[in-house]
């Protein structure tokens, strides 16, 4: 029925947005903290999801996903603006912003955690419901976090490591910012489609992305009480 597919996908759309929102909002909240307002002048350090989707990104791309039947559901928020100039220390305050959003969705996901065990006391239509919502709120935080922190500008992960790097190695890993997406891009969609021709398993996202999310999940459940 269409009133179970609604119910069942709102399962999906409601914490994506969620860790999406919070993720952008933890970016523009710590580089505040650190000198540059730019994200706070322009209201992105807010929860109000409204200032943070992208209409493709955010709504239309993951909905295409859920309803083809994809194997994973990939999207983005608007990226909130950092000038990494103003923030003290700089190089320091560049790796503290970048990795605000993904520590932002680990935290979402253990608190997804332990609320589970306030859902079993509820109702059970709204237990199952709420339940569900918290159990993809695990993954899709999860997923989030892993995905972001992969070493590739403009993931956070790629502006950790250009913070990390001695400078030799981080501005050639910084040149890749402009093509970065395009890599993306081609290693989730375009590899599988190709591996799948020659008969070779090509799903980075799969080998780079699934594996810590199985592990980081296990931690969650252990820790949380769930297992």
């Amino acid at each position: 029925m269409m009133a179970d597919w609604i119910v069942a996908a709102t399962t999906w759309v409601i914490p994506l947005i969620l860790a999406v929102t919070l993720h952008e909002a933890a970016h523009g909240y710590m580089a505040a903290r650190l000198g540059d307002d730019t994200a706070l002048r322009l209201g992105r350090v807010t929860a109000n999801p409204l200032r943070h989707i992208d209409p493709f990104g955010t709504l239309i791309l993951p909905g295409l996903l859920l309803l083809s039947g994809a194997r994973f559901l990939f999207g983005w928020a608007k990226p909130v603006p950092v000038n990494f100039n103003r923030l003290r220390p700089q190089r320091l305050g560049m790796i503290v912003v970048a990795a605000a959003g993904p520590a932002t969705n680990l935290t979402l996901a253990t608190l997804s955690a332990l609320l589970i065990h306030v859902a079993v006391m509820l109702p059970p239509m709204l237990q199952v419901w709420l339940g569900q919502n918290l159990l993809n709120s695990i993954t899709i935080n999860l997923v989030l976090a892993v995905f972001n922190m992969l070493p590739l500008p403009p993931l956070d992960g790629g502006r950790v490591a250009v913070g990390i790097l001695p400078r030799s190695l981080a501005r050639p890993l910084a040149r890749l910012e402009n093509f970065g997406i395009l890599i993306i891009l081609g290693a989730l969609f375009i590899l599988p489609l190709i591996g799948d021709r020659i008969g070779i398993d090509l799903n980075v996202f799969v080998w780079l992305v699934g594996g810590p999310v199985e592990y980081l999940a296990g931690a969650i459940y252990t820790l949380t009480g769930l297992t």
